[in-house]
């Protein structure tokens, strides 16, 4: 989520192909680093019976127990398919809406980089959300009582049985409203904090580099730490979004959570009544802190490096 490049024209067919290349594996490098840790918030948030008295870490261990450690990674192959073009779509279109927004807005304008964020993450949710919804139902299964035995099956099995595309995109509009504050927060905190480390403490956080505007990137560990705590506020605020969008999702594969499927503002209802804050809106926050930093961290990092490699402009403008 480099600042797109003093001199780049972020529409040459050149930025947005490497910027679209350097997303996608930016997004399948952090969602394997995690792909254990989601699988087990899939299980604790949609209340799967055979964890829903488990923590993070017995959950964990029981997975490799009783499905072995590969199971550790169910539904990854559906993400791996879902997240290239997710991410490079989220990546590619921050830097074109953030130019746009820049040239209206002034450069230094707080508002425009949120905004890009948000427009970012609800163009890749809108263009990607089926595979989510597939990758859920993929991973909420357990060993034994497998009901999909793939992407298409999934695919084809919700789109006949449960109402064609829309039964594709149900939790859809929780999940947009949780995308603006999550991915504008995400974007506009890590510019911020890049920008921060790089203007106050260059010599901890900065390394030399001559093929950008600014002279300077971010070092390895810095990238990962603005990552982190970006992802960390993020996550904070559009949790009981995520929740909401995973109860719907996942609420047709058994008849006593069908009552989950019919509207966000009954799920979020429906999930207070019977567990309350902690335990419903917010349940498996905790794992979620452990997966969104490090999630975060990589994606930003791995981004920025990408760009370097494939000498992207990098650098900020500190005057």
């Amino acid at each position: 989520m480099a600042p797109s490049a003093g001199g780049t024209d972020v529409n040459s067919p050149e930025f947005i192909l490497k910027s679209f290349l350097a997303g996608g594996i930016a997004g399948m490098c952090s969602k394997t680093t995690v792909a254990p840790l989601d699988r087990i918030k899939i299980l604790l948030q949609a209340h799967n019976k055979h964890y829903q008295h488990l923590g993070v870490f017995s959950g964990l261990k029981n997975i490799v127990k009783t499905e072995k450690f590969i199971a550790l990674y169910k539904g990854n192959g559906a993400q791996m398919v879902r997240i290239f073009p997710y991410a490079a779509t989220q990546f590619t279109a921050f830097e074109i809406y953030k130019k746009i927004l820049t040239n209206a807005l002034g450069p230094n304008s707080h508002a425009s980089k949120f905004l890009a964020g948000s427009g970012a993450g609800v163009t890749a949710v809108t263009l990607t959300y089926p595979l989510d919804t597939i990758r859920a139902r993929l991973a909420f299964q357990v060993t034994g009582e497998h009901v999909y035995t793939g992407i298409v099956h999934t695919a084809v099995c919700i789109f006949k049985e449960e109402g064609g595309v829309r039964a594709l995109y149900r939790g859809f509009l929780p999940t947009l409203c949780g995308m603006v504050p999550y991915a504008g927060l995400s974007f506009y905190c890590f510019e911020r904090l890049k920008f921060l480390s790089m203007k106050y403490i260059p010599d901890w956080t900065s390394s030399p580099c001559n093929r950008n505007t600014g002279g300077l990137v971010l070092t390895i560990p810095a990238k990962l730490l603005c990552g982190g705590l970006a992802g960390a506020v993020a996550q904070s605020v559009s949790y009981p979004l995520d929740v909401t969008r995973r109860r719907m999702q996942l609420a047709m594969m058994m008849p006593e959570t069908k009552k989950f499927g019919y509207g966000m503002v009954k799920t979020l209802q429906l999930i207070y009544k019977e567990n309350g804050v902690v335990k419903g809106l917010y349940r498996g926050m905790s794992i979620n802190y452990m997966r969104a930093i490090p999630m975060v961290a990589v994606s930003f990092s791995t981004y920025e490096l990408m760009k370097q490699m494939l000498q992207l402009d990098t650098g900020m403008k500190l005057g």
